[in-house]
């Protein structure tokens, strides 16, 4: 019998690739699990626009459970979802792509302790060039929405990861992975798509130290891809 879980959920590459491996072996998640700023107006990791992540969910045929928070009240909120989704659906398990940073692995470990949930790290300590390779290897398409200003070139901001960018990391010195958050990314097609995400590049801002696109949906958003909470 396959252990009902739920993902974690940013829309980059390494949520992704996650919840990719978890998949193969256990089925389709019962639910991706966003945060958004208080006021709901982005997502809190990426700041990308909600409606991308519910347009990208719907393109891989899941659902988008967000939640609207401040960091003062993060963890309560973050669980209380994840209690709703474990008391009403069913989930035993929750997903995170962190890979190896240890302060996040145990936040992660002590959030579903008290859930009584099991804690996957489907990525953890594996090599960067590796998991970048599977990641490309399974033909996903991922792009660039957000750059830390004193680590890359902003000209890098909507471009598809693949090979030229990759070397680009290694010449600025950074994690391949990002992991320490030089680069955000939104995933736009893979094995899991039914159908490409297609956005439009729109004016870069700025904002605690990132420069960042904005990106908008060129195509309507579904009528299923409406907002869970």
């Amino acid at each position: 019998m396959r252990q009902p879980y739920a993902v974690s959920w940013s829309g980059g590459k390494d949520s992704m690739l996650s919840l990719w491996r978890l998949w193969r072996e256990r089925g389709a998640p019962t639910a991706l699990v966003t945060t958004l700023l208080d006021d709901g107006s982005r997502t809190r990791s990426h700041r990308l626009r909600p409606e991308v992540l519910r347009a990208q969910a719907a393109a891989m045929g899941l659902r988008v459970v967000e939640v609207a928070t401040g960091m003062s009240d993060y963890r309560r909120n973050f669980s209380a979802a994840l209690a709703q989704l474990r008391d009403v659906d069913g989930i035993t398990a929750v997903a995170f792509g962190d890979i190896d940073l240890q302060a996040h692995r145990d936040w992660c470990l002590s959030v579903c302790a008290e859930l009584a949930l099991d804690c996957l790290h489907p990525l953890w300590e594996a090599p960067r060039e590796a998991l970048l390779q599977e990641f490309l290897d399974a033909g996903f398409v991922t792009r660039l929405v957000a750059l830390q200003e004193d680590k890359l070139d902003a000209h890098l901001l909507g471009r598809p990861l693949d090979a030229d960018v990759i070397a680009e990391f290694r010449r600025a010195g950074i994690d391949l992975c990002g992991e320490a958050g030089e680069y955000h990314s939104i995933v736009v097609d893979g094995p899991c798509f039914a159908r490409p995400l297609r956005l439009r590049a729109g004016a870069q801002e700025r904002a605690d130290g990132y420069c960042l696109v904005d990106f908008s949906l060129e195509d309507p958003l579904p009528p299923e891809a409406a907002p869970a909470g």
